[in-house]
C-alpha cells in the first residue's frame, strides 16, 4: 500500500495487522480518485471505518485541508496514527476509536459539514441507508459533497436518497464495487 498520487506520491503506508483488515487496493483508489477529482482545493474529509487511513490520507495528499479518522477496531486506530505520523500530518487530522453513528452523532453537534466522506463497512454488518440518512439528517453533508462507498459486487445500493445521487459504481474484479455519491 502507497500513496498514489500528490504530496506524499510514494509514500508507503501500513496495512492493519490481522485476517479482518481488507485495505483499499492501490488500483482501486487511483480508480476512485480519477472519478472524484484528481486533486482537492481544501475541504473537510471524513474517514468513517478508516482501517489504515489509506484513503483519508490519500485526500490530505491531493489537497483536502483535514480529515477526521474514525475506526472501533483499536489496531486500526494503532495503524491510522503511524501513517499520519508518518507523513507528518498530525496537524491536520483528528483519530477517534468509536462506532461510526456514534461518531456521526458527535460530528452533528460539533456541526461539521464534510465535503468528501469514505464509507467502507464491514461488509454485510452495516446499512449504507441508515449511514446516509443519518449524514443528511445530522447536516453533514452539503451540496456539492461527495460520498463513496466501497461494498461487495452483489449489494445493490440505492441511486437516490432525498438529495444524495449516485453518479458512478463500478466493479472491481468480482468481489468489490465502489458507488459514488453527489449531494446535490
Amino acid at each position: 500500500m502507497r500513496v498514489i498520487s500528490g504530496k506524499y506520491k510514494g509514500h508507503p503506508l501500513k496495512a492493519v495487522p490481522g485476517k479482518n483488515a481488507r485495505p483499499t487496493t492501490d488500483k482501486v483508489k487511483e480508480a476512485i480518485f480519477q472519478v472524484i477529482g484528481p486533486y482537492f482545493d481544501g475541504g473537510l474529509s471524513l474517514d468513517l471505518f478508516a482501517g489504515s487511513g489509506g484513503l483519508g490520507i490519500e485526500a490530505l495528499s491531493r489537497g483536502v485541508d483535514k480529515v477526521i479518522f474514525v475506526d472501533k477496531h483499536p489496531r486500526s486506530i494503532q495503524t491510522i496514527y503511524e501513517n499520519i505520523k508518518a507523513v507528518k500530518e498530525e496537524e491536520r487530522t483528528e483519530v477517534y476509536r468509536t462506532e461510526a453513528f456514534r461518531a456521526l452523532k458527535a460530528a452533528s453537534k460539533r456541526e461539521l459539514v464534510f465535503d468528501l466522506v469514505f464509507l467502507d463497512p464491514p461488509y454485510g454488518k452495516i446499512s449504507f441507508e441508515q449511514l446516509f440518512e443519518t449524514l443528511i439528517q445530522g447536516n453533514l453533508v452539503k451540496q456539492g459533497s461527495i460520498l463513496v462507498c466501497e461494498h461487495t459486487a452483489e449489494e445493490a445500493l440505492p441511486e437516490k436518497i432525498d438529495k444524495l445521487e449516485q453518479f458512478k459504481k463500478e466493479t472491481y474484479g468480482s468481489a468489490i464495487a465502489v458507488s459514488i455519491y453527489r449531494y446535490l
